[in-house]
């Protein structure tokens, strides 16, 4: 596959480590009209990593690892925007500083960059710390196959994704864990452009779930979402195909549960996924649960 890679720029944004929100209010209200309180958005997460269910914890849209932002708001919207899934992140504050991890999803609403660390780093990390990000991956795209397009794809995830390409007929195949229907996506629709943030796959219905095998699923899947086209915003589109990577928890609100970050899309349906229960990025970044001792390549 031929890309611009060569043209990209890398450029610097910063975050902190934020503490966690959503004290004001705490209560969330079920579809049933179950009120409930848990643990929510922002902060270190020390237990629940990349590779861990996405769905089986007592929690409200928790975030893997580390979350950052930043309180300019310009400067956060930045930040959201330049960061990249596989960039690589360094602490430049703090007792950890000097540590390195990689960036593992963007989480909408709240606008946070999510950040996974080893648990030494994890261990010396306050909330206020510094994170500099060496962004790259913004503007990225397949020369040759222009009916693919890429959103939040740094280039070294890419070279780790055990693509195939069909130049015949144009037709990428990219590995994912599960396919979920575009009709159960929920928060996150109606965004203008999905270079920021994510979208919550709505774990409501049983059928559904049982039929698609989502009560697996786990922070760190690479999922195809069909009959959904993100080109230009988050649409339902009879044949469009995106792959995105679960970034965030389940959630008991109406119209949430596990947001998916886009890494690929294709209004003419180019993408062909295909099943791989290894379809994670901590295996192919090496992070989180699937973390070996070896040292890894980052951006």
């Amino acid at each position: 596959m031929e890309t611009n890679g060569n043209r990209l720029v890398e450029i610097s944004a910063l975050g902190e480590v934020s503490s966690p929100s959503g004290g004001a209010k705490a209560y969330s209200i079920s579809p049933e009209g179950i009120p409930a309180i848990l643990p929510g958005i922002g902060g270190i997460t020390y237990n629940v990593k990349i590779g861990d269910s996405a769905i089986q914890w007592e929690a409200d849209h928790v975030e893997p690892c580390v979350s950052i932002r930043n309180k300019d708001k310009e400067e956060n919207g930045a930040l959201n925007l330049l960061a990249c899934i596989g960039n690589s992140a360094k602490v430049v504050s703090g007792d950890a500083k000097g540590d390195t991890g990689i960036v593992t999803g963007k989480h909408g609403g709240i606008e946070n960059v999510l950040v996974d660390f080893d648990d030494k780093t994890i261990e010396k990390l306050v909330i206020g710390d510094k994170i500099l990000i060496r962004c790259i991956g913004l503007g990225f795209s397949f020369t040759n196959c222009p009916q693919i397009k890429t959103i939040n794809l740094s280039p070294h995830l890419l070279e780790t994704l055990p693509i195939k390409y069909d130049k015949t007929k144009g037709v990428m195949q990219i590995p994912v864990t599960h396919t979920i229907p575009a009709a159960i996506m929920g928060s996150g629709l109606g965004s203008q452009h999905c270079y920021r943030g994510d979208y919550d796959i709505q774990l409501f219905d049983k059928q559904t779930i049982e039929k698609h095998n989502l009560d697996t699923l786990r922070l760190g899947d690479i999922v195809a979402i069909m009959d959904a086209d993100h080109s230009y915003g988050r649409i339902y589109k009879t044949g469009a195909i995106t792959v995105g990577v679960v970034v965030h928890t389940n959630c008991i609100t109406a119209g949430h549960g596990p947001g998916v970050t886009t890494l690929f899309t294709s209004a003419e349906g180019k993408i062909s996924p295909y099943k791989d229960k290894n379809a994670n990025i901590g295996v192919y970044l090496n992070i989180g649960r699937f973390r070996k001792s070896k040292k890894r390549k980052t951006n």
